[in-house]
């Protein structure tokens, strides 16, 4: 058997990193001018060698012989529109063109690429999709890693507002490049990887942004000095829905039948709901409820990754975060924000 290799992008990948074709040869166990004659199409490429190249290239045989992305491809919608009028982002994810519909929170100032309106698309193009990564999370911090990604990359990143389940289920599905997660604690510390083994299984890699501090925002009017004396106390709860971190943890706080009955959308709107005394209390990260100026208990240590296909190493968006999460500059940045340890920041590990 042979593979028909028009769409070669062996040299490509050899080049990402950055590998001389002796190099190539010697992991992927073949002669280098087989390498040679593969990457200038003048050999049809067997079933074999195919396997080996993919293998010593860390990828899958399709993303080196497969159909090459075609940005005149006919873009669809990643998900359907709420509403028309509707501004949308558009971003390559796995070969294909998606579109977003653009969403408010976190991601107000970033310019949309065109409005859906009677069925038909507008384009304005702010960004080329092939330059844009998409990472579902809630770090209320992502504004500020989208920042730094977008000046010292040069590329564009969205970061949609997700829990940590959401996000998995997304990358899952092939609609988004990364997956915040923050569901592994101290005293739990491979709870990321075991679920992204349960949902998606092996094939991925976790990496490291922060570990940070999750606890109780409190109303100003409550006088509990203390994680015990909230817990005894008659408090009206915001909750956060299953499968969020903070959901998990105000969980392990309370008895089932406790369950508070409305739930925010993310860690800045608890910390609203709080403020704003539509509730007494609730689960939240230091960050967000010391700008919201409320009293914070801290309860717990999160440990909050970013998951990625190990197929997508090679993607110049993956590989300029996990630059951008190793420079110096960026870690000092995210350091001085309250709640944050970043020790670990840029440790990259694999899902087994």
């Amino acid at each position: 058997m042979i593979m028909e290799s028009r769409h070669n992008h062996v040299r490509d990948r050899r080049l990402q990193h950055g590998w001389s074709q002796a190099e190539l040869a010697s992991r992927a166990g073949i002669s280098r001018t087989a390498v040679s004659a593969i990457e200038s199409h003048r050999l049809v490429t067997s079933v074999a060698a195919a396997l080996s190249l993919a293998t010593g290239l860390n990828c899958s045989v399709e993303e080196l012989f497969g159909a090459p992305w075609d940005p005149g491809a006919e873009p669809v919608w990643a998900w359907p529109p709420p509403n028309e009028p509707c501004r949308y982002w558009r971003a390559e994810v796995g070969g294909r063109s998606l579109i977003y519909p653009a969403e408010t929170e976190g991601l107000i100032g970033i310019p949309h690429d065109g409005l859906f309106r009677d069925g038909r698309m507008g384009e304005t193009r702010s960004a080329l999709p092939e330059d844009t990564l998409v990472v579902a999370s809630c770090d209320p911090a992502a504004s500020l890693l989208a920042t730094e990604f977008a000046r010292s990359a040069g590329l564009r990143m969205l970061v949609l507002v997700r829990s940590s389940e959401k996000a998995l289920d997304l990358l899952g599905q092939g609609l988004i490049h990364a997956a915040g997660l923050h569901l592994s604690t101290r005293g739990e510390p491979d709870q990321n990887q075991k679920l992204v083994l349960k949902k998606l299984g092996v094939g991925f890699r976790l990496l490291r942004v922060a570990r940070w501090e999750e606890g109780i925002a409190l109303s100003p009017v409550l006088s509990a000095r203390s994680v015990r004396a909230v817990l005894n106390s008659q408090v009206r709860w915001v909750g956060r829905e299953s499968g969020s971190g903070a959901r998990q943890c105000l969980d392990r706080l309370l008895p089932s039948h406790r369950v508070p009955r409305r739930l925010a959308r993310d860690h800045r709107s608890v910390a609203e709901a709080v403020r704003g005394g539509w509730a007494d209390a609730g689960i939240c990260l230091r960050l967000v409820s010391e700008e919201a100026g409320v009293r914070f208990l801290p309860v717990e240590e999160e440990i909050y990754e970013l998951c990625y296909s190990a197929q997508a190493e090679g993607d110049p968006r993956i590989r300029a975060l996990v630059h951008l999460l190793r420079q110096k500059a960026y870690r000092e940045l995210i350091a001085g924000l309250p709640g944050y340890d970043v020790a670990e920041m840029g440790q990259v590990g694999p899902v087994v």
